[in-house]
């Protein structure tokens, strides 16, 4: 196993190149960029992958005055095609050519608010992030991006709860209205051996008269492509048990979607977790990884000279019990203020944290001393308890060490609970470069 913590090896993984048999690097822009998860696995950081550049990308936090994570990528890759302002204010023609769209565009209410019936559009609900997406998309027209790479939750599938599969309904019917081909994998990265145990939905769009387009078009079995053929599966191999894929076809109009779209079985979701859309024809199947390679667990990545952790991260004596408590089960009466009364259970969690696999899930409150059911607590070897140091969660992310230093270490832990594993799209990256 790779040494992670050699003092020569600034990034988590080298970044080997792949020989790049286009004449150009493919264009990047990057939406939702926050720290930069896509351009490092897409990039490399600080050594370059030359197939890929990234020509423009947009970072901006709403309801907060400092732009942290903003701060942190233009500290990492510069100022220069670097965009600060919110999505919605961005006007399509000042974002430059590019060939690959990608961005972890936040999980929210995708269902259409009205038409106009005197324009050709889509009206989303205001502040609906996805929107902006499909925004960008038709107002490129001709010189819409070849290729998509998005990320979001894996409830993705699944939402809304009133009428489950609408909202991913929704996306892929507008990016199949809009001339791609979409297919989606849920991926729990921890499965193909990365560090952290993050379950995301992953999409990739090719655009009408691209190279892939045109080979998942020639196929006879569609499925075979998120089977065996595709861009995901060379990255994330799966095994499918010879399930024949479910099949259906999204009907009408995106207002008709948002309001009718699993009406009959609202509380299952159409979707499995693998899956292609084809000019609205679905073919999906549930999968499995299929992975026997090297694996990298929280011991991988921690710091063990006990003198290089800050005092502060350690647990104190008198919250252990507070902590001991939020980490155990329960089963207790609990009041409202109103005076209803209920029973509240949970199970336990390990406590603490077993050092022996990956990590679970980072949250964006991971940070700072407060004692908390979620955030990860490790033993010593000399016995000690204490929370991982922002460093250790850059890791279980991939990024580069101290990728996010010059920040206060409760930003540093929520950026690491936003992002992405980069791992993934280092892998997703190479695979497309591969069809490509």
């Amino acid at each position: 196993m790779m040494n992670l913590l050699d003092p020569n090896n600034s990034s988590c993984y080298n970044h080997p190149m792949i020989k790049n048999t286009n004449k150009k690097p493919i264009r990047v822009a990057e939406l939702f960029a926050g720290v930069g998860g896509f351009r490092i696995g897409l990039e490399g950081y600080p050594s370059k992958n030359s197939n890929y550049i990234t020509v423009w990308n947009n970072q901006w936090e709403p309801a907060t005055k400092k732009q942290h994570a903003s701060e942190v990528y233009i500290s990492r890759f510069g100022p220069e095609g670097h965009s600060n302002v919110d999505i919605a204010k961005v006007l399509t023609k000042d974002i430059p050519k590019h060939d690959l769209l990608v961005g972890g565009f936040p999980c929210q209410d995708y269902s259409v608010a009205r038409t106009l019936s005197k324009a050709d559009g889509i009206i989303g609900k205001k502040g609906v992030l996805w929107w902006e997406i499909h925004r960008i998309l038709k107002e490129k027209g001709k010189d819409a991006p070849s290729y998509l790479m998005l990320e979001n939750v894996d409830r993705l599938l699944k939402s809304p709860a009133s009428q489950r599969g609408r909202d991913f309904a929704m996306i892929i019917s507008s990016l199949n209205d809009l001339d791609y081909i979409v297919e989606w994998r849920v991926i729990n990265a921890a499965e193909y051996g990365m560090p952290q145990r993050r379950r995301r939905t992953f999409i990739m769009g090719y655009k009408k008269g691209t190279s892939i387009y045109k080979k998942i078009s020639n196929l006879k079995e569609p499925s075979d492509w998120i089977k065996k053929n595709g861009v995901i599966s060379f990255a994330f191999p799966i095994i499918t048990n010879k399930e024949i894929p479910k099949e259906f076809k999204i009907i009408g109009d995106l207002p008709k979607v948002s309001e009718t779209f699993n009406k009959e079985t609202p509380e299952k979701s159409l979707f499995s977790n693998t899956g292609i859309a084809i000019n609205r024809k679905i073919y999906t199947i549930e999968s499995k990884p299929n992975y026997d390679g090297e694996r990298i667990y929280i011991k991988d990545i921690l710091i063990t000279d006990e003198k290089k952790v800050p005092p502060e991260f350690y647990i104190d004596k008198k919250d252990l019990d507070k902590w001991t408590y939020l980490k155990g089960a329960k089963n207790e009466k609990r009041t409202l203020k109103d005076g209803f009364t209920f029973f509240y259970t949970e199970g336990s969690m390990i406590f603490p944290d077993s050092i022996n696999g990956p990590s679970r899930t980072i949250i964006t409150g991971e940070g700072g001393p407060t004692p908390s059911r979620f955030k990860h607590v490790v033993k010593t070897k000399s016995g000690k308890l204490r929370r991982l140091m922002p460093i250790e969660l850059e890791r279980l992310c991939m990024f580069p060490d101290n990728h996010t230093m010059g920040q206060p270490d409760t930003k540093r832990a929520f950026f690491m609970g936003n992002a992405l594993v980069v791992g993934v799209i280092e892998k997703l990256g190479k695979a497309l470069i591969k069809q490509i």
